[in-house]
C-alpha cells in the first residue's frame, strides 16, 4: 500500500474509532457510569485529533502547491471524518441531556 493510501486509511480508521468511542460513552451515560463515559469521550477526542491531523496533512500539501490525487477512497475518508465530527458533537449534546434526565429520575 502506498504512503498516500496509508494516510487515507488512517483517517478512516481513526474517524471510525472516534464514532465507536462516542457511542460507548453514550451507553455508559445511559447506565449512569459517568467516569467511564468521560474516558470514552477522551478516547473519541484523541481519535478525532489523529483523523484530523491526517486530513490536515493533505490540506498542507495542496496549500504548498503539491497536487493531491482525489480517489474514491479519499472521498470515503472525508465522508467518515465529516460524519464522525457531526455524530460526536451530537452525542456530546445527548450525553449532557441524559445527565439531566438521570438526575430527574433518580
Amino acid at each position: 500500500m502506498e504512503e498516500i493510501e496509508m494516510a487515507i486509511m488512517n483517517i478512516i480508521v481513526n474517524a471510525g474509532d472516534c464514532k465507536n468511542h462516542a457511542y460507548r460513552a453514550l451507553n455508559h451515560v445511559n447506565e449512569g457510569k459517568y467516569e467511564d463515559a468521560d474516558k470514552e469521550l477522551q478516547l473519541a477526542n484523541d481519535a478525532m485529533a489523529r483523523a484530523h491531523d491526517g486530513q490536515t496533512m493533505f490540506l498542507h500539501k495542496e496549500a504548498n502547491g503539491e497536487k493531491v490525487e482525489i480517489s474514491v477512497l479519499f472521498v470515503h475518508a472525508q465522508d467518515h471524518l465529516m460524519t464522525a465530527i457531526s455524530e460526536k458533537n451530537l452525542i456530546e449534546q445527548i450525553i449532557e441531556l441524559r445527565k439531566v434526565v438521570n438526575t430527574l429520575v433518580s
